[in-house]
């Protein structure tokens, strides 16, 4: 399907949505597809992301099918947003709103947010801003990491906030962020702005030099064993659920054999990992049995990203918080060549 159809049935829905609930006060796109032509080809590991917009705090509806797309519905509200230079100085929700993603707008307000952050994103004073605010995410979660807890939580408090440093050129140039391919964004928006010799240190920052194609399928492999068993027995409420569903399982296990095929092996690690410790937290909770059993294999996903013990993960995260001057000058002079737009 193309991203233009998609996004036609993600519109539908929304319309219905709002017509049949007054308390939806706007929506627009978000994730991937954002800045995608019409004509681009929608991956069946990817979904079309789409955020509501309302007065109270914000929900996950989770991913679901509608006409044949894959949705991904969560909800923020105006507080989260705040104002349009708010949104302006957002690593998070500028690059939403620097093309036209607004859905419904009944009120007004996105259209002024969206009309204030086309007109200023590529100043640099707002770029730089975006950029400052991505390296404080990374420095707050490294150095409030603890030693204490469960392995899923202890690795999920390491790698988000470390990966969140792979945002920092796409920011820096301009680009829209994704998620679950962060590393291969960072790799492509340090290459063209004439970095490229700088990705192999990040990328090291995640997996301390990696392991082969080979590894990986066979990580991924396990990952499917323990995702379709977190999915089977899911019963309490977390705020990635919606992730470790039936539904939800092409953008995982189909998403990271997708970039294993496309020799992006050691970035589909990021991913794998993140979705074993989601896994493993459902299965704490609501098959305890059935997580010692599957813990090997995460165990073994995370000791070849070269972080087994607190130990590693504090001293990669020490490493990580002692390249960001660098990773920072990086920034600046990508900016400085006006490269975001």
């Amino acid at each position: 399907m193309r991203v233009g159809a998609a996004r036609a049935v993600a519109v539908d829905w929304v319309r219905e949505r709002a017509r049949r609930d007054p308390s939806v006060q706007g929506a627009f796109f978000s994730g991937s597809t954002v800045g995608l032509p019409d004509e681009a080809v929608l991956p069946v590991s990817s979904d079309v992301d789409v955020l509501l917009v309302r007065d109270g705090p914000g929900v996950k509806l989770g991913k679901f099918r509608h006409r044949g797309v894959l949705l991904e519905v969560s909800e923020v509200s105006w507080a989260d947003l705040g104002t349009p230079e708010d949104v302006l100085g957002s690593w998070v929700f500028a690059p939403m709103f620097r093309t036209d993603t607004v859905i419904v707008d009944p009120t007004g307000r996105l259209g002024a947010v969206r009309e204030r952050v086309s007109a200023c994103y590529a100043d640099p004073v707002w770029v730089r801003r975006r950029c400052a605010g991505v390296l404080r995410r990374v420095e707050s979660g490294l150095a409030g990491l603890v030693d204490a807890g469960p392995l899923h939580e202890q690795v999920l408090a390491w790698i988000f906030p470390t990966s969140v440093l792979a945002l920092l050129p796409v920011v820096a140039a301009g680009w829209d962020p994704t998620v679950r391919r962060r590393y291969v964004r960072a790799r492509e928006a340090l290459t063209a702005c004439g970095f490229g010799a700088r990705y192999p240190q990040l990328l090291a920052s995640l997996d301390g030099g990696g392991v082969g194609p080979g590894r990986v399928r066979e990580h991924l492999a396990a990952l499917a064993v323990t995702f379709d068993e977190a999915a089977r027995v899911a019963r309490t409420g977390f705020a990635f659920s919606a992730d470790v569903t039936a539904v939800g399982r092409p953008v995982v296990v189909d998403g990271g054999a997708e970039l294993v095929a496309a020799g992006a092996h050691r970035e589909a690690m990021f991913w794998v990992v993140v979705t074993f410790a989601r896994c493993h937290a459902i299965l704490a909770v609501d098959a305890p049995e059935r997580e010692r059993v599957l813990r090997p294999a995460f165990e073994a996903a995370v000791a070849d990203l070269g972080v087994g013990s607190a130990a590693l993960r504090r001293g990669r995260s020490a490493a990580v918080l002692g390249s960001l001057p660098g990773w920072a000058a990086v920034a600046d002079a990508v900016v400085s060549r006006g490269v975001a737009g």
